[in-house]
């Protein structure tokens, strides 16, 4: 049944491994960006599009898991090298199919990482962002906090500042 499937799974693998160097490429292009907190636009832009390749290796994923489940194997590292070892002692070569998996698994890693890093600058930048309307707005978060004998404490500054 390997043998049957195979052809498939390498196409599959060779795909992932586009969809996962498009979204590293992404991830690094929005890290850039947020470098520079010049373009929120840009950012939304790149946002969806990340959404859009996220979409893509979800399908690769539900697709490799369908193949993989021939050989009652499921959709985890263990269960593809499994599955290449399978068709590796079926005599078939896997030698770019191992390479595809291997490179989608490294660049996954960094993918992961460099998308919390901006994650983190995102949330970095939105905070600033909210403070600074709060300041305008004369609306801080401590101006509805209790003092220790119980009564509402009122910030300095909390008034409005600016009206728009």
């Amino acid at each position: 049944m390997i043998e049957k499937t195979y052809q498939i799974t390498e196409k599959l693998l060779n795909n992932g491994l586009k969809a996962t160097q498009s979204l590293h490429e992404l991830l690094n292009a929005e890290a850039a960006n947020l470098k520079q907190k010049t373009d929120p636009d840009a950012i939304s832009a790149i946002a969806a599009h990340k959404k859009d390749l996220v979409a893509q290796l979800e399908q690769f994923t539900k697709q490799l898991g369908q193949v993989l489940a021939t050989e009652q194997l499921v959709v985890s590292n263990d269960g593809i090298k499994a599955y290449l070892v399978k068709a590796k002692s079926a005599g078939i070569n896997i030698s770019e199919s191992w390479n595809y998996w291997n490179h989608i698994v490294r660049l996954s890693q960094t993918c992961r990482t460099i998308n919390e890093q901006n994650g983190a600058s995102i949330a970095l930048l939105s905070r600033h962002t909210q403070r600074s309307l709060q300041i305008l707005r004369g609306k801080s978060p401590l101006a509805a906090t209790y003092g220790p004998d119980g009564v509402t404490r009122n910030e300095l500054f909390s008034h409005t500042l600016i009206s728009v």
